[in-house]
């Protein structure tokens, strides 16, 4: 599995996300209140819109067109319409960049 480099770690604050584009796919790169980074499909399972533009609260993000919500940590779908959990993907740190590990 190849490991991508998706963002400098300065680019997210914490608790909060970026959009990170690659291959014609779209994820969602997230820093939490430890600095720790994690990494999920960019798109809602729902209706497919941009988790980018959503709200981080805790380890959550909420999609921005029906409020439903995701574990970013887990990928877990926890509050409806969300039902489909989120995929997610393995993050390091090198230096002071963010790199995921995808399935190509």
């Amino acid at each position: 599995m190849p490991w991508i480099l998706a963002c400098a770690l300065e680019d997210i604050d914490p608790e909060d996300l970026v959009r990170f584009d690659h291959g014609g796919r779209t994820f969602a790169i997230y820093r939490d209140p430890d600095s720790a980074v994690f990494a999920t499909d960019g798109l809602c399972t729902h209706e497919q819109v941009h988790l980018c533009g959503g709200l981080v609260m805790g380890d959550e993000i909420e999609c921005p067109k029906h409020n439903g919500r995701f574990n970013y940590k887990t990928g877990e779908a926890e509050r409806l319409p969300c039902v489909m959990a989120l995929k997610t993907y393995a993050t390091r740190v090198v230096g002071d960049r963010i790199e995921i590990e995808l399935d190509d």
